[in-house]
């Protein structure tokens, strides 16, 4: 078992999606998927005590250090779901389990609904399924979609003079973090250029969905999803956050879930440890 990470990279297709392994190569596999506009460093604090595990933390499409989708191209959850079984088939899975934060914690709940006989477990952070639209919203929600694509396709990526003032960015951003929250987010998601550093995300992450899921449909996918699961909330997490999840999780037998100190990052700061212990049995198959 390694305490240290392994930096690695897996081919999709002719696609370059960057990875840090952890663990043990032989032990359970499990993927874990980051939040949107974060990468793999968002599980450096809780992979030490995951030792026993082959844990393998990707830069999804668009995220760090992997690749960027065509600029005439998506970033949709459906687009997701194919890179996470690529990922799987890349690495020689025929069956993993997913650890997941936030909009990953969303990808690994439909990529188990969708494929159900691919993936034993998942362990989701501040994050299960997204808030359902109504189809009354549907034109609306496309027109914004197709004219943000226009607006962020053409975005230049803001240049910090410093690796310090992205970091100081990063830790006052919409989530706010820790010092070393962000700066293990920031060493992973920049790139240098002229003037110092800018993001090495891909501007168009921050184009809204052309197309969301209606209650119905988010019910019908966690319907699917059978497998056990196991939820951690941040007690200080996005707001609402609780009370829109919980009574959706309560409904299903299989999803067990449990509330940490902290904030929508909280795998990263004071409750990594909490949380990885209560995973890591769970995601053993012991408990």
């Amino acid at each position: 078992m390694s305490y240290s990470p392994r930096d690695i990279t897996l081919d999709l297709e002719g696609n370059t999606i960057a990875a840090r392994q952890w663990g043990d190569p032989a032990g359970v596999p499990v993927l874990a998927l980051h939040g949107w506009l974060d990468n793999c460093a968002s599980f450096d604090a809780m992979a030490p005590f995951l030792a026993s595990l082959n844990l393998v933390a990707v830069d999804m499409a668009g995220h760090g250090q992997s690749y960027h989708r065509h600029r005439d191209a998506n970033y949709t959850v459906w687009t997701e779901i194919e890179d996470v079984l690529g990922m799987a088939d890349a690495l020689g899975w025929q069956t993993f389990s997913i650890l997941a934060h936030s909009r990953g914690a969303v990808i690994g709940t439909i990529a188990a609904a969708t494929f159900p006989e691919r993936v034993e477990r998942l362990a989701l952070i501040d994050g299960l399924v997204p808030p359902p639209t109504t189809d009354a919203e549907a034109p609306e929600t496309l027109r914004k979609g197709i004219e943000q694509r226009a607006r962020y396709r053409a975005r230049q990526s803001k240049v910090f003079s410093s690796l310090e003032v992205a970091t100081a960015a990063r830790k006052n951003g919409l989530f706010k973090l820790s010092d070393d929250a962000a700066r293990r987010l920031v060493k992973r998601g920049v790139r240098s250029c002229d003037g110092g550093y800018t993001w090495s995300n891909d501007p168009q992450l921050l184009a809204s969905s052309l197309a969301k899921l209606n209650e119905a449909q988010v019910r019908a996918f966690l319907e699917r999803a059978t497998m056990p699961i196991r939820l951690a909330l941040g007690k200080e997490g996005i707001q609402g956050m609780i009370e829109r999840i919980r009574p959706v999780a309560e409904e299903h037998a299989n999803i067990v879930l449990r509330e940490f100190p902290g904030g929508h990052h909280l795998h990263m700061e004071e409750s990594a440890e909490a949380i990885a212990r209560w995973f890591l049995p769970f995601l053993e198959g012991r408990d």
